[in-house]
């Protein structure tokens, strides 16, 4: 499982051998079941996870418990309660394990503290954060621009394996709209 994500980082930046080996040595392997939840809303995340081989889902329920799923993370992609992460508050988010998940975590201290002294590590965070800030504002675009027909298109166009691997019900979610209208689509498109 590691190798994976050493590839990952040595994809994303250039690294020594050494300064890679400091970084995996700060990871650790967690195998996470079905439907289980790592964070759950209003705890506070203190892990980032890269997902080895499964999928994790990021999702907030409204006050009628309707859930709104804002990030699917596959194999070889990060996930992590980022907010929550960054400013140590509780995360308004719930991540959960769509399938069961083979992934590697490093805990909020590890990570701070390979910022503190290794700069090719701030590098590949600031990589990080800027795909996510790009990820998270293409959703947003996505969500107030598109109608339900052209989201599921985009996302049939862009994230096949999304409608091909996932329940309709997460599908739904994660395009802002009821199963039902979901399978209109399907059969139209």
């Amino acid at each position: 499982m590691k190798e994976q994500l050493r590839q990952y980082i040595q994809k994303t930046v250039a690294i020594t051998e050494e300064e890679l080996a400091i970084v995996m040595s700060y990871f650790h392997v967690s195998k996470v079941e079905k439907n289980e939840l790592l964070v759950v809303q209003g705890q506070v995340s203190y892990r980032m996870h890269f997902v080895c081989k499964g999928c994790l889902r990021f999702f907030f329920t409204n006050e009628d418990g309707q859930e709104a799923t804002r990030y699917i993370a596959f194999e070889n992609h990060f996930a992590t309660a980022l907010c929550s992460f960054i400013s140590g508050s509780p995360s308004a988010e719930y991540l959960q394990a769509l399938e069961p998940s083979d992934v590697l975590y490093i805990n909020q201290n590890d990570f701070n503290h390979l910022l503190g002294i290794m700069p090719v590590w701030e590098k590949f965070y600031r990589h990080y954060l800027e795909k996510a800030y790009v990820n998270n504002t293409n959703k947003l675009m996505t969500l107030l621009t598109l109608n339900a027909t052209e989201r599921y298109k985009q996302l049939l166009a862009q994230n096949p394996f999304i409608v091909n691997r996932l329940p309709n019900k997460v599908v739904a979610s994660y395009l802002n709209i009821s199963q039902e209208t979901l399978s209109r689509l399907k059969s139209k498109v």
